[in-house]
């Protein structure tokens, strides 16, 4: 069975034969300048064709459309949530507001679903939870620009740099359960470096508020390569979420991973590759 490019290379040596026998019959002026032009789009079509197989063996991915705000924003929050200024700002007094608040929603839950929010076990729980959360959800606090703190330099480096299995907890933005997992970074800098410690905190940050996966990872990597503008960016995450496991399809032990890749990482699959080898062993 011929492949497709054997029957397009067949097909278009039947039509430049039938060419040739028109041309001996008829000796048609009319099928000599068909002959020429066919020739012509033959040869182009046949450069095209050179140049989609060039394509496929350096790259096999789209170009991704980046969000268009930036994350590194005035006041350094990284795409901040309605009322996360308020929080960033807030008094002693009004945190200890908005705790006792909380607290008192989480009564109201340990209420609904049929305990005794009064009994000895639970009396101190809604406001220790209350604390909790807030510590859960502490990314939305913090500040890119104090996070990276002027940890970048000027270095003479062109090859991967890779920080693998930074270990991250997040809380599920659709039912509010955690979901854990390991994510590695790499990029190629472009004379700039930073900290490793920063790429770290960077996803500590992110991972700190309610979140999808999918969402973490192009979060981390876009703020990275609006930071640094290297010449790629590559972040690769993998999962586990009590959502899937505690509830709904109840499959323990599955995984979910998500990639973005940025840059060089996205055109060129050797270097794309390379960085996958590497976060692998």
């Amino acid at each position: 069975m011929l492949s497709g490019y054997e029957r397009g290379d067949l097909e278009e040596r039947e039509k430049v034969c039938w060419v040739d026998h028109l041309i001996r019959v008829r000796g048609s002026l009319n099928c000599i300048k068909y002959s020429e032009i066919f020739a012509k789009n033959l040869s182009l079509s046949k450069v095209n064709k050179d140049r989609n197989e060039d394509l496929l063996s350096t790259s096999s991915r789209s170009q991704s459309p980046l969000r268009t705000e930036t994350p590194v924003d005035m006041d350094g929050l990284s795409w901040p949530s309605i009322g996360t200024k308020q929080r960033l700002n807030e008094t002693t007094e009004q945190k200890n507001e908005r705790i006792n608040k909380l607290s008192e929603a989480v009564k109201t839950i340990l209420e609904c679903i049929g305990e005794d929010a009064e009994r000895e076990g639970l009396q101190r729980t809604p406001h220790r939870y209350a604390q909790a959360l807030m510590f859960f959800s502490k990314g939305y606090e913090e500040s890119i620009e104090q996070i990276v703190n002027d940890a970048i330099f000027e270095e003479d480096h062109d090859e991967m740099v890779i920080v693998k299995n930074i270990e991250v907890f997040s809380l599920c933005e659709h039912h509010l359960v955690p979901f854990t997992g390991k994510i590695s970074i790499g990029y190629i800098p472009n004379r700039r470096v930073i900290g490793l410690s920063k790429i770290a905190r960077i996803a500590e940050m992110f991972s700190r508020r309610l979140q999808v996966q999918e969402r973490l990872t192009k979060q981390i990597a876009i703020a990275l390569q609006e930071i640094l503008k290297p010449q790629g960016v590559a972040v690769v995450m993998d999962a586990s979420h009590l959502c899937m496991s505690m509830r709904g399809v109840q499959k323990p032990g599955s995984s979910t991973v998500t990639s973005v890749m940025l840059g060089v990482f996205r055109e060129q699959a050797k270097t794309r590759e390379e960085f996958l080898t590497l976060i692998r062993n």
